[in-house]
């Protein structure tokens, strides 16, 4: 399966000292976090975020965020892919990343 390779390598390095396995899924390499989908490298580039969907519709409002989506359908909400654009820059990866953290730590609870 092919991913970005770039950005598999910049999710592995922010979720480093975190219980975190890989596997190859929805078109990529998804990173699980206490064995919840956290992150997604896909092969366009793309990052796809788990996080909070109670907050998921401010999110979306973010620069080249979009609902994620499968074989031309919409993922439940809370599901949201990122062009390149819109985490190319430390501080929106690292928003990012950390929203996916705040919602598994969250879920973690339930």
């Amino acid at each position: 399966m092919v991913y970005d390779t770039f950005l598999a390598d910049r999710i592995r390095d922010a979720l480093h000292g975190h219980n975190v396995r890989e596997v190859k899924m929805f078109g990529g390499l998804s990173f699980l976090v206490n064995n919840k989908i956290a992150a997604t490298a896909n092969q366009h580039g793309d990052l796809m975020v788990r996080c909070n969907p109670e907050i998921a519709g401010d999110l979306v409002q973010r620069k080249a965020a979009r609902w994620a989506g499968m074989k031309g359908r919409k993922m439940s909400k809370g599901w949201i892919r990122v062009k390149a654009e819109g985490y190319e820059t430390d501080e929106d990866f690292d928003f990012w990343i950390q929203a996916a953290l705040d919602y598994n730590a969250l879920s973690a609870n339930h």
